[in-house]
Formats: structure tokens, C-alpha cells, sequence
């Protein structure tokens, strides 16, 4: 792609992986970065694993003026999947900054997600439904852990909607899940070993 690059979009996580001591915060960090790749890569099922993720998963949505809860796994799969489906599970990201702690990993981003328009459009948004776009925002997050080192959950939220940019794709910098996947492909490593 011209102007985006999906390899890069973890670069943050992987620089602080090479600066992170504490063997419990490196262990979370390896398993946000393959969390992040996997769904990225529309490999979304593999998030499930059971040393990735409790069996209950919560996720609080606070973005694009849509305020939501997913409760379990099936409501979490069920969206996921759809992103996959439809593209919208490719992100970029830019100046993220993280913060880790023994059971948690905070972040700070601006983030795109590739959205079609007619998903766009059904939202009234004034776009080309047959088209694709980027939309832009500010956003935090909070990914909560156990004290497995598996995720609970996300806790995301847009922090200024009136920031908020919708930029058109040309068709050559569209990317399907199955492109993304083989890009990232070489990026998704196992889990290591629990040192805890």
C-alpha cells in the first residue's frame, strides 16, 4: 500500500517488548502484539485459544457514537468475525503510546480502520457506498488480564469524535483479510512460555 503499512501497525508494541524487563509485563505484551496481529490477519479464532482469553470475555464500545457491550465469547467472536469478513479488521495505527502493568496494558493511538462505505453509509454517513475508506480517530484502550496472563476483555473508547476523519481509499490500497493475513504471517509468533 502507498500510504499505509500494516506491518507497522504493532511497531510500538515491539518497541516496547525490547525495552521490557519484567518477565509478567513481557509475557502480556507478547500476548497483545499476537492478539492484535491475529485479528488483524482475520485469524480471529485463534484469539480464543484458552491460554489467550477467559471463557467470558467483556468488551465495552465507545466509538463512532456507538456505545456497546459484548458479553461472552459468542458476542465477541460474532464481531470479529464480521470484521473479517468485511475488512474492517485491518487497522493501522500512529504515535500509540502503551503502558503495561501486572494486569493490564493501556494504550493511546490514532487509529484507522479500513471500513467499507455501504457500512458507512448505513450509518449516514455521507460516503460512496460501493467505495472504501479509512476513519480516523483517537482512541484509548484498556485490556484488562488475569492473573493467567489471559485477557478479559477491552474497555475502548474514541476520545474527541469532532477529530474524527473519514478518507476515501483508492482500490489499489484496499486490503482483504487473506492479503493481510499472508503480509502478517511472518509477525505472528506463539506464545511463549508463562514465567508465572
Amino acid at each position: 500500500m502507498a500510504r499505509f503499512d500494516i506491518t507497522m501497525t504493532n511497531a510500538a508494541v515491539e518497541r516496547l517488548i525490547e525495552t521490557t524487563d519484567n518477565p509478567r509485563h513481557l509475557y502480556l505484551l507478547h500476548a497483545y502484539n499476537r492478539h492484535r496481529y491475529l485479528e488483524m490477519a482475520g485469524r480471529w479464532e485463534e484469539i480464543f485459544a484458552p491460554e489467550m482469553t477467559v471463557e467470558h470475555p467483556v468488551y465495552h464500545f465507545n466509538v463512532f457514537g456507538i456505545s456497546t457491550t459484548l458479553e461472552g465469547a459468542d458476542a465477541v467472536k460474532s464481531i470479529y468475525s464480521e470484521w473479517a469478513r468485511t475488512g474492517q479488521s485491518i487497522f493501522y495505527a500512529e504515535n500509540e503510546k502503551l503502558a503495561v502493568g501486572d494486569n493490564v496494558i493501556c494504550s493511546t493511538a490514532v487509529l484507522y480502520q479500513q471500513t467499507p462505505g455501504a457500512v458507512l453509509a448505513a450509518g449516514g454517513a455521507p460516503v460512496d457506498p460501493d467505495a472504501h475508506y479509512l476513519v480516523k480517530n483517537l482512541e484509548h484502550m484498556i485490556w484488562p488480564y488475569d492473573d493467567e496472563g489471559r485477557l478479559v476483555g477491552e474497555d475502548v473508547w474514541e476520545v474527541d469524535e469532532s477529530t474524527r476523519e473519514i478518507i476515501p481509499l483508492d482500490p489499489s490500497e484496499v486490503l482483504t483479510s487473506s492479503q493481510s493475513a499472508e503480509l502478517l504471517a511472518p509477525l505472528i509468533k506463539p506464545l511463549p512460555v508463562r514465567p508465572f
